[in-house]
């Protein structure tokens, strides 16, 4: 019994040694969630770098993946980043990368993603999502954040919002898809009793074909939609 277990000890021993001092063989990064990538493998690949020295062929006992994986969040386009060394050398990344759900389009020009959080436009892939216009305070997406998660949860809002404003006072109006009109919201404040009476008014005239006959609706009253005609 002590020979066996002094064996297994040593046995134990020399392959935690051996597997300390292999190599690192090769880098795997992965993009985990949608296809569209804002961040490229080489931007990831030049994150991955430690001690100023790719993490290819550096020994797996030298790495610090928690460190790798500070750098790789630090990268304001990637939410989350997981770093690990697999039994044969492998370095793998999984990346999963923040998700626009609108564009700020004013003196300066980012997304907000679907956190309410600042996301810098990427010069690898451009998302389909509705601009934000007006008065736009990068510290203070709040109120904007709200409207855009709206939209990205509403099958009709996202087929016909292309734009929301926000005027100085934050209040706030929506720009409709083939619509002339302008849509007064008001403040977020019963936000969806807003939105259903939106989409009463949308479909009751787009039966009529009566939808160009406005240039402003106007919900930010209760129960009610107040209409200006052309």
């Amino acid at each position: 019994m002590m020979v066996l277990l002094g064996l297994v000890i040593f046995l134990f021993a020399f392959a935690s040694n051996r597997n300390s001092v292999r190599k690192v063989l090769e880098v795997d990064i992965q993009f985990i969630g949608e296809n569209n990538l804002f961040v490229t493998h080489e931007t990831v690949s030049k994150l991955l770098i430690q001690y100023q020295h790719s993490v290819k062929n550096m020994a797996k006992e030298t790495l610090d993946l928690n460190q790798l994986e500070k750098a790789l969040n630090s990268n304001l386009m990637i939410k989350s980043a997981q770093v690990y060394v697999t039994v044969n050398g492998t370095v793998k990344a999984d990346i999963e990368q923040k998700t626009p759900i609108a564009r700020v389009n004013t003196n300066e020009s980012y997304y907000i993603d679907d956190e309410g959080s600042y996301m810098p436009l990427s010069s690898n892939f451009t998302a389909r999502v509705p601009l934000v216009t007006g008065s736009i305070n990068k510290n203070n997406l709040k109120n904007i954040y709200k409207v855009a998660n709206k939209i990205k949860n509403d099958e009709f809002l996202m087929k016909n919002v292309i734009e929301i404003n926000q005027d100085s006072k934050q209040t706030i109006y929506l720009k409709l898809r083939q619509c002339d009109f302008t849509v007064k919201l008001g403040d977020v404040n019963s936000l969806d009793k807003k939105i259903n009476n939106l989409k009463a008014f949308y479909q009751k005239n787009l039966h009529d074909k009566t939808l160009n006959n406005y240039i402003k609706v106007n919900l930010q009253f209760d129960n009610q939609v107040v209409c200006t005609k052309t």
